[in-house]
């Protein structure tokens, strides 16, 4: 499979710079034409006993503006001061020295994607609370004539039930639901299962090799608890079926379904640079919700592993000729087996 084969055609003005309120659902059961349900409708299809995994991860808001005006993306801290960050870099050498809000400046260390920085004194959660903002897609900025975020982004970029921090991007399956609809699934009789995967640049670095199976996935950390593996093996033995809000989700339990991840005290854990992309062979996923995604993305391309390929893109037509709104703040898609 090459790259080109990921394209699809939408106009600019169906990205969401927003929440789509209400969600609009695209329900795809088989190889049937896709059905448009609302929230009420998607909740309508699912079945006592099945079980419904989210991802608890907590997006920090981890993107700086240095002095110079530059937009630093904090990935994840190294040893002792150095952090892996993405920025453009193309007119700095190793050596430069970057200053950035609060006191703190930054040497770049090492160049390439992603760079690593060394900053003069350690920095944590409070610092990125009090300089730092969501890390929203480029896409949304473009779309929004805007480089800083609004000041709903803190709380529209962010799961209803997000507790532990670690994610630089939201998994935004997670924002069609509310506490609420959590509330009458569980009336229904429907498990809801947790598992923590931090998005990091496994998620949504953009796929620039020409051919798929050269791109080389960046490691995001997973932990599924051992009681969310007792409720799997539960819902298999009822007969019923697994539900993964996102990407993210599906690609925690494929990695606990692979053998990536390690037996820990309470949990599965491990650094997943699982690469789904066809063919695959999903072994725990049955229905997977997940937002309408980017052309040459990895996320479109564990669409196309789970659905089909040319289905996946039929889906995707029939999505924009409805208006269907796209992406991080967009419209949700449901996948059947």
């Amino acid at each position: 499979m090459r790259l080109e084969d990921l394209d699809f055609s939408y106009p600019t003005e169906l990205i969401a710079v927003e929440p789509s309120r209400p969600t609009r659902v695209a329900f795809c059961a088989g190889a049937s034409e896709p059905v448009e349900l609302d929230m009420d409708g998607l909740l309508e299809q699912f079945e006592p006993g099945d079980l419904l995994v989210l991802n608890e991860s907590r997006v920090i808001p981890a993107r700086v503006f240095s002095q110079n005006g530059d937009e630093i993306l904090f990935l994840k801290a190294l040893a002792d001061l150095d952090w892996e960050v993405l920025f453009p870099s193309r007119g700095l050498k190793v050596g430069d020295e970057i200053p950035l809000p609060g006191d703190v400046r930054a040497r770049l260390k090492q160049k390439g994607l992603p760079q690593v920085l060394e900053l003069t004194r350690a920095i944590d959660q409070g610092y990125f609370d009090q300089h730092g903002e969501m890390a929203l897609p480029p896409y949304i900025q473009e779309a929004r004539g805007e480089r800083h975020n609004r000041f709903q982004d803190r709380s529209w970029y962010q799961a209803a039930w997000a507790e532990r921090a670690g994610s630089v991007a939201a998994p935004t399956a997670s924002l069609h639901f509310s506490a609420t609809h959590l509330s009458r699934l569980q009336q229904h009789g429907v498990e809801i299962g947790k598992l923590t995967l931090h998005v990091g640049a496994g998620t949504f670095m953009p796929i620039r090799t020409e051919k798929i199976e050269d791109h080389k996935m960046h490691a995001e950390r997973v932990e599924i608890p051992f009681s969310l593996v007792d409720q799997i093996e539960k819902a298999r033995a009822r007969g019923k079926r697994v539900w993964a809000l996102g990407t993210t989700v599906t690609r925690s339990l494929e990695s606990l379904a692979q053998n990536l991840l390690t037996k820990g005290e309470g949990a599965y854990v491990g650094d997943s640079q699982l690469f789904i992309k066809p063919p695959y062979t999903f072994a725990l996923v049955d229905r997977l919700m997940t937002n309408f995604h980017q052309p040459r993305s990895t996320l479109l391309l564990l669409v196309a592993a789970f659905a089909g390929l040319e289905r996946s893109k039929d889906v995707y037509a029939w999505a924009v000729d409805r208006r269907f709104k796209l992406f991080s703040y967009g419209d949700l898609s449901v996948w059947c087996k």
